[in-house]
């Protein structure tokens, strides 16, 4: 399979224009750690850009990925969706085998 960087969703990077991140001089930061109920978590975080970091822009916007991270997260999808549950920055990504419910924990 082809490893293509993350891509972010129109909405995504709507969204980060709606809470005015870039204004504030943030990006979203998305990455990959040990941890959660099946091996790795996402970290979601508004932050400040890093020299390693690949940056994702879109709408005068930025989301970030460090590169650890990144072979975690090739192919996947970042988007952001509001459901009646609430509303969230959310991850489809091909790699997972298997994730927990709350969408936050996953395994390779």
């Amino acid at each position: 399979m082809l490893t293509l960087p993350p891509k972010v969703t129109d909405r995504a990077f709507a969204r980060l224009a709606e809470i005015g991140a870039s204004a504030d001089g943030k990006v979203l930061r998305v990455a990959v750690e040990g941890g959660g109920c099946s091996g790795f978590q996402y970290e979601i975080d508004l932050d400040q850009p890093k020299d390693d970091d690949l940056v994702l822009e879109g709408a005068g916007e930025k989301v970030v990925i460090d590169s650890v991270s990144l072979p975690f997260l090739a192919n996947a999808t970042i988007d952001f969706t509001q459901e009646l549950i609430g509303a969230r920055f959310v991850i489809d990504n091909p790699n997972a085998t298997s994730s927990c419910g709350c969408g936050t924990s996953f395994s390779i």
